[in-house]
């Protein structure tokens, strides 16, 4: 009975063993081969893993996989052998941020700011409201093998790939795939293998977003939403788009940063829902790598290094900016700054022009510090553990894919030569020259005559000579196993031959020619490898281009610091004081400043531990406060697409890297009210800042004040120059009925109970019904401004700040009951129909009502003369220099709701401040030291010098770009350095798209 069990097991084994042999799911239009291919590659160096190699050892495929790997392993006897003596064997690479096998999808021009709005998405289904939410898409639904793609990746020595469509912001599911030329069904290892997205809306062609903010606020309202959909009302509907995010959320998560800011941004998004992305990186994350490393993120690092730009005409280089330039030089020190801060990452294709670049990119990475080990694992093991896929790709082991590379040296050797690339145990020959090196000395004997046959050279590109009293240069030419030499004796040409023959191992034989016709027959015997002479004496030519010079700076800029700057205290002795308080200006007075605030003023102060500065003979006032800017901004500051956006935050685009900030603090501001455009009725959150120069976005940020939102009226909001606009309103009635809807919506939805939906839109509102946010509104006309009020007052809360406000003096008695404040231009007016009735009194006459006014710049380099557009009050009416300095200090600080910590020069507050060379209403005054929180972050003389270096630090790197040109490095054409600038009304200015934006760019001249 034993017996009959054992050999039923036997039998029921083998027949499940042919029965999963024999089975296939797509019929062959072909005789059946179930033959298993089984491969022995033996006396290899096998770099197993980036921490292990071996020695003289064996690799055993076999059904595309690896059977057998190690030092002793046994060769099976039906195994195909291999002799790679010599050769190098590595995991074959994973890319793990690609778009191999799906198809681009293009954007469909149209719409645009003057043209018909799209307002909801126009895909077919039960899906969601916005086209750029895509997170029902699935790459393995949609994945096609491309062999010629594929074959590009093979030959840098990729073997697998995360790949997914990389379209819009929610972008769905990739799936993980080899590159080997098999069926779909074949070559995919995983089909949902992580969940990616982006800031970028792709080829969706609705309105919203179209800007950076729109894209932050609606990825953050699908997480709400998605929240919501888990316990939703059955009435409700279905909404696969919702069902796709949440099912999503349980894969690894990727990512698009592309910037390091922005990469900071995403890692926000996702600390405030509890994710934590593996974000793909800019390149440039160098610049704050500290940063980056606080993320705790894992990062995907691509090795797209700019090229040289051709700069030898002084007329081309002066418009590209100092910071790129910094940029060509440092870029391939990216990857060494991860390995550096101990950050978790991998390295990708992605964003390289040229695929066949990727290696010569990766040693360039490496001659800047990037380790050889910490490449080989950000190619392999991390890739396959951060996917889950460690188990069957991403090393040499046993019962793993038979991914490898068979190599003649380290692979990221200079000379390396990538032989073979192996997937799924599939051979993909990507070079055969070489692969056995000839190069050594043979006894070449022709019709019994002994000669010595010298070959060497490059191993791909062998060259031949016989030695004797007269060496003779021999033409060889290797195809295959097959070989030619022509001999050419020039002493004696009737020796001239032709030999032909066949390559087997160390043994060369065949037959041949004499000029003269005579038949030969010849043999060539390896005697000795070719040794290389090694020159102890010399050394090795230094690449200067190799040699980087450059530092990080903070900001990354000609104007940045190479520290962070540090609070100290700072005796500042003998000035005139303009306080902005009720005492006035004070005479030769002494201001002490400690811990970052001002703590004494007087008379004959002392401090030892304070730096002194001497203010004899100059003016200090506080830092000048500009309550209307739009400088530190990106992506867009406009969010255009509705009429309603309260749900976008400006706080989540700061630049800091600006250099308004730099020029500002130049023109002695120290905080900046940062506004929404004014595209819309309702736009978006607003930020105050510091200008904190050389600081993080977040830093940026002026700490616990009030939060504002920005409201616009008239034309630019009713949009109605262009008749192909179908966004309402079109009319000033329609911006009134706007709002009272938006307040309706608004105070019913605060009534609503638990469970609701939660509306980052509404919720923006409400706090403006409790007097939780306050509102700053673009205004001109005094009709609209007084329908403003009624609405306000309709719903019980205050317009905060009229702003621009040019028709202020007709309205001033409203106001002044409302309980606004106003901010005005000094002296602008005609410049469009709405201010033809601007007057430069504006100001003055609404102070004179008991209005608090303040002056502010809508425009970045008015700001830095916001002393000089205070003063203007004073040539225009009978104010006083004091009442005009305060429009740019106090009065906006009032208005913001942060007096009682800057604006004025009164102990305890923060140390904000500025030291004039002159009277600050002065044309002549210059801002020669602008501190914050106690801080000197801008010094007329450091500047001088800053100007020096930037001169000599442009002239070193223009230099280094000529040197790659002589060198013969692949150069770019000079490339103009475009900054941002933003415009409160856009409408006004050249169309340029940006995701779908108007903006307007100039040419940075500056050269930082």
């Amino acid at each position: 009975m034993k017996k009959i069990r054992i050999l039923f097991f036997l039998s029921l084994c083998v027949l499940q063993t042919w029965q999963a042999k024999a089975q296939a799911t797509f019929p062959v239009n072909d005789i059946a081969n179930p033959q298993e291919d089984c491969y022995a590659f033996i006396n290899a160096t096998i770099v197993t893993n980036a921490q292990t190699t071996l020695q003289n050892a064996v690799l055993v495929i076999r059904k595309g996989k690896i059977e057998a790997v190690g030092s002793k392993a046994t060769v099976p006897k039906d195994a195909v052998v291999v002799d790679c003596k010599g050769k190098y064997l590595y995991p074959s690479f994973i890319d793990m941020y690609s778009n191999y096998g799906t198809e681009a999808v293009q954007k469909i021009a149209g719409g645009g700011f003057r043209g018909a709005s799209q307002m909801l998405s126009n895909t077919k289904g039960a899906y969601g409201w916005n086209q750029a939410i895509r997170s029902e898409t699935d790459a393995a639904k949609i994945f096609s093998v491309n062999d010629v793609k594929a074959k590009e990746l093979r030959a840098v020595g990729f073997g697998t790939v995360l790949t997914h469509q990389m379209d819009g912001i929610s972008r769905g599911t990739g799936a993980v795939v080899t590159l080997a030329t098999e069926k779909e069904n074949m070559v995919m290892l995983k089909e949902r293998a992580a969940a990616s997205y982006s800031f970028n809306k792709g080829s969706s062609t609705q309105d919203y977003p179209t800007s950076l903010m729109g894209s932050i606020a609606l990825l953050r309202q699908n997480f709400l939403d998605a929240q919501w959909y888990k316990t939703k009302p059955a009435t409700e509907g279905i909404n696969l788009s919702l069902q796709a995010f949440l099912d999503n959320q349980g894969l690894p998560q990727i990512f698009e940063g592309n910037d390091k800011w922005s990469d900071l941004r995403a890692d926000k998004v996702g600390d405030e829902f509890n994710v934590q992305y593996i974000i793909k990186a800019g390149g440039n994350e160098y610049q704050r790598i500290n940063e980056v490393k606080a993320t705790n993120a894992s990062f995907i690092v691509p090795l797209n290094f700019p090229q040289a730009m051709d700069v030898e005409d002084p007329a081309d280089a002066r418009f590209v900016s100092l910071a790129d330039m910094k940029h060509w030089e440092l870029a391939a020190t990216n990857p060494a700054a991860f390995e550096k801060a101990n950050i978790n990452f991998a390295l990708t294709t992605n964003g390289l022009k040229e695929t066949n670049t990727f290696l010569s990119n990766l040693r360039k990475a490496i001659q800047q510090g990037l380790s050889q080990q910490k490449a080989l694992k950000a190619l392999t093991e991390t890739p396959a553990t951060l996917l889950g896929m460690y188990d069957k790709v991403g090393s040499l082991e046993a019962g793993k894919l038979a991914n490898f590379l068979i190599v003649s040296a380290p692979v990221f050797s200079d000379k390396a030569v990538v032989y073979q690339n192996w997937i799924q145990g599939n051979k993909y020959i990507l070079k055969e020259d070489g692969w056995n090196d000839i190069r050594g000395n043979y006894t070449l004997v022709i019709n019994n005559e002994p000669n010595t046959l010298s070959i060497k050279g490059e191993a791909s590109k062998p060259s031949a000579e016989i030695i004797g009293k007269d060496t003779t240069k021999v033409e060889l030419i290797i195809k295959d196993k097959l070989v030619l030499m022509v001999i050419d004796y020039k002493k004696d040409s009737t020796r001239d031959a032709r030999l032909n023959g066949i390559i087997s191992d160390d043994t060369w034989s065949g037959t041949g020619q004499t000029i003269g016709g005579n038949l030969l027959s010849w043999t060539a015997i390896k005697t000795a490898p070719l040794v290389a002479l090694v020159d102890s004496v010399k050394k090795k030519k230094t690449d200067s281009l190799a040699i980087v010079s450059g530092t990080i700076t903070y900001p990354f800029n000609g104007y940045g610091f190479t520290e962070t700057p540090k609070q100290q205290n700072i005796l500042i002795k003998n000035a005139t004081i303009w306080t902005s308080e009720k005492e006035g200006i004070l005479l030769n007075t002494d201001v002490l400043i400690k811990s970052g605030k001002i703590a004494a003023i007087g008379k004959n102060l002392t401090d030892a531990a304070a730096r002194i500065i001497d203010g004899t003979g100059k003016h200090l006032s506080a830092g000048i406060i500009d309550e209307h800017s739009h400088i530190a901004g990106t992506g867009g500051i406009n969010e255009c697409s509705q009429s309603v956006t309260s749900e976008v935050r400006i706080g989540d685009i700061l630049d800091p890297e600006d250099v308004d900030i730099y020029r500002q603090l130049s023109g002695g501001v120290t905080s900046s009210h940062i506004l929404h455009g004014s595209c819309n009725t309702i736009g978006g959150q607003t930020q105050l800042i510091k200008l904190r120069w050389g600081a993080t976005a977040e830093q940026l940020k002026f700490a616990n004040s009030a939060p504002f939102i920005k409201f616009a009226l008239g034309e630019n909001v009713k949009r109605s120059y262009g008749q192909s606009n179908n966004r309402f309103p079109d009319t000033r009635m329609g911006v009134e009925q706007v709002l009272t809807d938006a307040f309706t919506r608004a105070r019913d939805y605060e009534k609503m109970g638990p469970g609701k939906r939660r509306d980052l839109e509404l919720d923006a509102l409400v706090e403006i019904l409790n007097k939780k946010r306050f509102i700053t509104c673009h205004s001109y006309v005094q009709s609209e401004i007084t329908a403003m009020i009624r609405v306000a007052d309709k719903f019980g809360f205050i317009v905060n700040t009229f702003t621009h406000i040019l028709e202020g003096y007709k309205v001033a008695d409203k106001m002044k009951v409302h309980g606004s404040n106003a901010s005005t231009f000094s002296d602008w007016w005609s410049y469009k129909m709405e201010v033809v009735d601007a007057i430069p009194q504006n100001a003055y006459l609404m102070q004179q009502v008991g209005l608090n006014v303040a002056i502010n710049s809508d425009d970045p380099e008015m700001a830095r003369r916001l002393n000089q557009e205070a003063a203007k009050s004073v040539k225009y009416t009978s104010m006083n220099e004091e009442d005009a300095l305060k429009m740019v200090t106090i009065n906006p600080a009032i208005m913001l709701h942060v007096a009682d910590r800057t604006g004025s020069i009164k102990i305890g507050k923060d140390a904000d401040l500025v030291l004039w060379s002159d009277n600050p209403l002065s044309i002549y005054a210059r801002a020669e030291t602008t501190m914050v929180d106690g801080i000197v972050y801008y010094d007329i003389e450091k500047d001088k010098l800053l100007r020096q270096g930037i001169t000599k630090e442009r002239a070193r790197l223009i230099q280094k770009m000529d040197g790659a040109k002589k060198g013969g490095e692949k150069m770019s054409p000079p490339s103009p350095s475009y900054k941002e600038r933003n415009y409160c009304e856009e409408d006004h200015h050249d169309e340029k798209t940006f995701w779908g934006r108007i903006n307007e760019h100039q040419i940075s001249l500056d050269n930082q």
